[in-house]
């Protein structure tokens, strides 16, 4: 039992409180607590993560959610903020996912370089809003040179087009989004805005919304094609825009789960042939989410190029590519396209969330303008008065910090890594017995299952119905073993469903894994492999004694 004289003072919310609070460190042996943590997550975040954060702990979201049950906010301060920041160390930490460690392999968000705490923890203290330049100034002017650079990395263009864009007024290159979802959202809007412009007496779509649209240019509905891999983000978009998720429209994919460019060029001229639906914009996948796939862009830039169609890329997995020189032809004809979203907290290693979005012409933003008088005034040239966004951090600051830091030989570094391995990890798999390499990796991305040998005679038997009999099989085998592992908390792979060929009846259930760590090698694979075994033995064993 605590006595009132080794008992805490109570805290309290009053001026000096607060003034002590905004603006003074607090006492000595507060401090001390306080550096205790922020020195090893500023200097030592690698063995930092792995002392206090687990890939997972065994305990469910049904029993961590117990614990944050209260719904109420106390009027007076509960703790210091030294007490806080132990409290995310003991209590948050432990249960977090720690993405930084070489046995998680499961998804995009992975490692960090130590150094970006360091660029993130600044720009929060500078707290700039780029909406404008009156919260900006300076740190405006350096996201159209990043934006530049970056425009200059996908397009290409000659020095003379830098020159007169870089730090023009007038003109934009792309922007700084959230990530890649927004960026998606903010290249359909555009082209949406282009393919209803003003025409006489009709004020476009942007102001006159899309009954009008479709009454002025005769249409019925508009759609947007994407392959069958696209990201859910796109059907996101056509919910917002107002056409529908429906008009996203999925093109079936080739053997390679790519789109198949015979059915998206019969697709564009059935649709034509109908007359009543515009199409908004094709899109290009560079890098899709399940399978890392690179569409044939510059086939799919010559298809739309001849049907006067919008172009986009969402390279926001793999546009960082292009800093390779041994694999940046993986992605010909990104070039060609008219926009393209690019995600930073993916293969440019930034911390959440950054994504940017670039177009080819340097006025075709102006379809998105927007005013108003209190901030963002009619003949300024603030940054905010073409992106979705209001307020927006400086992710600019890190990610042009990053490139100085890194090179673009340093990113080449990790990304080759990335698909070298993923091309090693492939063969590894195709000479275990136990399991079936699914995708075949392009970038970084590959797909495989468990499937013992006996499975497989059965799988090629040729049945369609004992296929799809063993397809079912196996499918809950896959879930057991990526829950069982991800559960065990030493390693994760993530899994996710694809349909054999474009036959939405024939799912298959795969293991994912992104490799992006550069600590995670041919070791930790075998680990990750031998332990898919082993829980597949377990499972095994206990139907047997069941």
């Amino acid at each position: 039992m605590e006595t009132k004289k080794n008992k805490e003072p109570e805290l309290i919310a009053d001026r000096q409180a607060l003034l002590r609070t905004f603006i003074t460190p607090e006492r000595e042996e507060a401090r001390a607590t306080l550096l205790k943590y922020m020195e090893q997550v500023l200097f030592g975040l690698h063995d930092f993560l792995i002392q206090h954060v687990g890939i997972t702990q065994e305990k469910s979201l049904m029993e961590l959610s117990v614990y944050f049950q209260d719904s109420n906010i106390s009027k007076n301060p509960e703790k210091k903020l030294a007490d806080v920041i132990k409290d995310l160390i003991d209590d948050i930490a432990p249960h977090a996912v720690n993405v930084a460690s070489p046995y998680f392999i499961g998804h995009m968000t992975s490692a960090i370089p130590f150094f970006m705490v360091h660029l993130k923890t600044i720009v929060a203290a500078l707290n700039q809003n780029v909406v404008k330049l009156e919260t900006s100034k300076v740190v405006s002017v350096v996201e159209k040179q990043v934006l530049a650079k970056i425009h200059k990395l996908v397009y290409r263009k000659p020095e003379e087009f830098y020159e007169e864009h870089i730090q023009n007024t007038y003109t934009t290159l792309g922007a700084f989004v959230e990530g890649g979802t927004s960026a998606n959202l903010t290249a359909l809007w555009v082209a949406r805005n282009i393919v209803f412009a003003p025409k006489g007496d009709f004020l476009g779509i942007e102001s006159e919304g899309l009954q009008a649209a479709y009454k002025a240019y005769g249409v019925e509905r508009c759609v947007v094609l994407v392959s069958r891999r696209g990201h859910y983000s796109l059907r996101k978009a056509g919910g917002l825009l107002g056409i529908g998720n429906q008009n996203i429209i999925p093109i079936n994919v080739d053997a390679k789960h790519r789109i198949d460019l015979e059915c998206l060029s019969q697709t564009i001229k059935d649709i034509k042939k109908e007359g009543k639906t515009k199409i908004i914009a094709v899109i290009g996948i560079a890098g899709t989410t399940e399978t890392g796939t690179v569409d044939p862009l510059e086939k799919m830039a010559e298809i739309c190029s001849e049907n006067g169609i919008h172009f986009h890329v969402d390279a926001a997995f793999g546009g960082p590519v292009l800093m390779s020189d041994k694999y940046k032809n993986l992605l010909a004809g990104i070039e060609l396209a008219d926009s393209v979203a690019i995600d930073g907290h993916k293969q440019f290693y930034m911390p959440m969330s950054c994504g940017m979005v670039y177009f080819k012409s340097p006025t075709i933003m102006d379809a998105i303008e927007y005013h108003a008088n209190y901030v963002i005034r009619p003949g300024s040239v603030d940054l905010g008065s073409k992106t979705f966004s209001g307020s927006r951090e400086a992710n600019s600051l890190i990610l042009d910090s990053a490139l100085k830091i890194m090179g673009s030989n340093g990113y080449a570094l990790l990304i080759n890594h990335g698909i070298e391995l993923a091309r090693r990890f492939a063969d590894e798999i195709n000479k275990r017995t136990m399991f079936q390499l699914v995708t075949t990796p392009m970038l970084n991305i590959l797909t495989y299952r468990v499937c013992p040998p006996e499975y497989m005679k059965d799988l090629s038997s040729g049945e369609p119905e004992n296929k799809r009999s063993t397809n079912k099989k196996l499918n809950e085998i896959n879930r057991d073993v990526q829950r069982i592992q991800r559960e065990a908390g030493k390693s994760f792979v993530s899994r996710t469903l694809l349909f054999e060929g474009n036959n939405s009846e024939d799912r298959v259930v795969v293991l994912r894994c992104v490799i992006m760590n550069p600590l995670t090698d041919m070791k930790i694979i075998k680990e990750i492999l031998d332990e898919q075994e082993a829980i597949y033995k377990d499972i095994v064993f206990e139907q047997e004694n069941s």
